[in-house]
C-alpha cells in the first residue's frame, strides 16, 4: 500500500507523490513566541515530527522548514505589559520552545527561519501582487484584495461573503474582506522600510515568503494546527497562488488539545505548560500521550488519560529493558529505519494517513509476543521482537527513551550496586529456605520504591513510576 494522506484542500485522502522524486518538501507553521509553550503548542511539532520520520523511513530525503513568528501583535502586547523590548520577549520564549521540542524528542528541522529575517522576500511578494492587481497600498498599509482571487475560500470550504478576517476595522480598506499584508509604522513599535513606507509584516505574509524562499514556489506539504485553516492558511494560499506560485500540494492539519472541551489558549487561562507536565511525567511518557491519538483527532486533556498513556508506554519500556538484560552484550536492536525493518501491518497502518493508533496496536502486539519469548528465555525470538519494537519506537521518536531514567548515570550506578547487594542477600535467604527473610528484603525494597520481579533469567528490578 502506497502512502495516502488526508488533504484539507480536497477533504479526502490522496495518494502522496512528491513533486521531486525521492525528496519531500515540508513546511510547518511554528510558534508565535509570545509565551511559554503548552502541550497544545507542541502537539503540532510532535505530530509532524512523526510524519517527517515516517517519510524518511519510506526512503525520502525530507527538507523540513518550521518557521518562528517573532514579530506579531501578541508579542508587542506582551512587551508593552512587561516593559521588555519586543525582541527579548520573542527570544526568551523561542528558547523555551526549543527546549520543549528537544525534551520531547523532536528532530531539528532542516531550517528554522524567523519572520524578521525575511522582510526582503516579503517586499518582493507584495510588489508582485500589487503589480498584478491582487493587492494595493494605502497610507503605508498594504492589503490583499480578496475578491480579486476567485478561489478564495476553497481551502477552508467557506463562502467569502460570510467570512470575517478578525482584524481591527479600518477606513482605508477597499473591502472589509481584504486582509493586511503590511502594517504601517506605529510610534514605539519596530518597523522596516519598504517602497510603500515604514512598517511591519502581517502574519499571513510572513509564512508565504518563508515557505517559498526555502522550499520553492511549489512544495509538497504545508502543515499546522486545525485552528490555522482560516484565516491564516486560507490567506497564505490566496496571496501565493494569486502571485503565480502553485504553493502547497497537500494541506495537513493536526487536531487541537482541549481542556474541558475548550481549546487551550493563554487568553482563556486554561493551558497546561510543557514544564508543568514534565514535573508530572517523564518526557517520553508525555510524547507518547501526544503521539498516540490520530493526528487529526482532538485530544481533551485529563490527568487520568495521561496516566493511562504513561502506563501503556511503561509496558513497552519494560519489555525493552528486560530484553536487553536477557540478551546482554549480544543485544543488537540498532536497525536502520527503512520499510524492511517494520512488520507489514505497521507499514500498512502508517501509510493510511499516518495511522498511529493502528500502528501502536501492532507495536503492543509485538511487545506481547516478545514477553512470551522472554518467558521462554528464547533469545532468538526475543532479539527479533526487540529489533521490531525499537524500529517502531524510532518512528514515534521514542527509540532513545526505554531504559533511561531521570537519575544521573553516577546515581544510577550507585543504586544498581546497592540493589544488587540486597538481591544477593535475598537469593541467599531463599537458597537456605529462609523465605521470611527473603520476603522481608523484597518488602523493604518495595517501600523504597523498588519493584522486584522474578523471571526465568533471575530477579530484576525497576523504580516504581506511579
Amino acid at each position: 500500500m502506497s502512502l495516502r494522506l488526508y488533504d484539507t484542500g480536497t477533504r479526502g485522502q490522496r495518494e502522496f507523490v512528491p513533486i521531486n522524486p525521492g525528496q519531500v518538501s515540508l513546511y510547518l507553521c511554528g510558534a508565535t513566541v509570545q509565551a511559554a509553550p503548552h502541550i497544545g503548542h507542541v502537539r503540532s511539532a510532535v505530530a509532524f515530527d512523526v510524519l517527517s520520520r515516517w517519510l524518511a523511513a519510506s526512503g525520502y530525503d525530507v527538507v523540513f522548514c518550521r518557521n518562528v513568528t517573532d514579530i506579531d501583535d501578541k508579542i508587542l502586547n506582551v512587551a508593552a505589559e512587561t516593559g521588555l523590548p519586543w525582541w527579548r520577549v520573542a527570544e526568551s520564549h523561542q528558547r523555551l520552545f526549543s527546549d520543549a521540542y528537544a525534551a520531547l524528542g523532536c528532530l531539528p528541522p532542516t531550517v528554522e527561519p524567523r519572520a524578521t529575517g525575511h522582510v526582503p522576500e516579503m517586499i518582493v511578494l507584495m510588489r508582485r501582487l500589487i503589480e498584478s492587481g491582487h493587492a494595493y497600498a494605502v497610507d503605508g498599509d498594504v492589503y490583499f484584495a480578496v475578491r480579486s482571487f476567485p478561489e478564495y475560500g476553497a481551502l477552508s470550504g467557506q463562502d467569502p461573503a460570510n467570512l470575517n478576517q478578525g482584524e481591527t476595522e479600518v477606513d482605508n480598506k477597499r473591502d472589509p474582506l481584504d486582509f493586511a499584508m503590511w502594517k504601517s509604522a506605529t510610534p514605539g513599535e519596530p518597523s522596516w522600510e519598504t517602497p510603500w513606507g515604514a512598517g511591519r509584516p502581517g502574519w499571513h505574509l510572513e509564512c508565504s515568503a518563508m515557505a517559498t524562499k526555502y522550499l520553492g514556489p511549489a512544495f509538497d506539504i504545508h502543515g499546522g494546527g486545525l485552528d490555522l485553516v482560516f484565516p491564516h492558511h486560507e490567506n497564505e494560499q490566496a496571496q501565493s497562488r494569486a502571485a503565480g506560485d502553485p504553493f502547497a500540494n497537500f494541506w495537513m492539519h493536526n487536531g487541537l488539545v482541549t481542556l474541558g472541551g475548550d481549546k487551550m489558549s493563554k487568553s482563556l487561562g486554561n493551558t497546561m505548560s510543557v514544564g508543568m507536565m514534565l514535573e508530572r511525567v517523564r518526557p517520553a511518557e508525555l510524547r507518547y500521550y501526544l503521539v498516540a491519538p490520530h493526528y487529526r483527532s482532538s485530544v481533551d486533556y485529563t490527568d487520568a488519560a495521561l496516566d493511562d498513556m504513561a502506563r501503556a508506554y511503561r509496558r513497552i519500556e519494560g519489555f525493552v529493558s528486560r530484553a536487553r538484560e536477557l540478551l546482554g552484550d549480544v543485544a543488537d536492536d540498532r536497525v536502520p529505519l527503512e520499510l524492511a525493518s517494520f512488520p507489514a501491518l505497521f507499514v500498512e497502518a502508517m501509510n493510511d494517513d499516518i495511522g498511529v493508533p493502528q500502528a501502536l496496536a501492532v507495536l503492543h502486539n509485538t511487545v506481547r509476543e516478545g514477553n512470551a519469548a522472554l518467558a521462554d528465555a528464547d533469545k532468538e525470538r526475543v532479539a527479533d521482537h526487540l529489533r521490531w519494537v525499537t524500529a517502531m519506537l524510532g518512528v514515534f521518536g521514542l527509540d532513545d527513551a526505554p531504559g533511561h531514567t531521570d537519575e544521573s548515570a553516577d546515581a544510577r550506578a550507585v543504586i544498581d550496586r546497592l540493589v544488587a547487594l540486597a538481591l544477593e542477600q535475598r537469593t541467599a535467604a531463599r537458597e537456605r529456605k529462609d523465605y521470611a527473610a527473603a520476603d522481608a528484603i523484597r518488602d523493604q525494597l518495595a517501600q523504597a520504591g523498588i519493584i522486584v520481579e522474578d523471571t526465568a533469567a533471575g530477579a530484576r528490578w525497576q523504580l516504581r513510576r506511579d
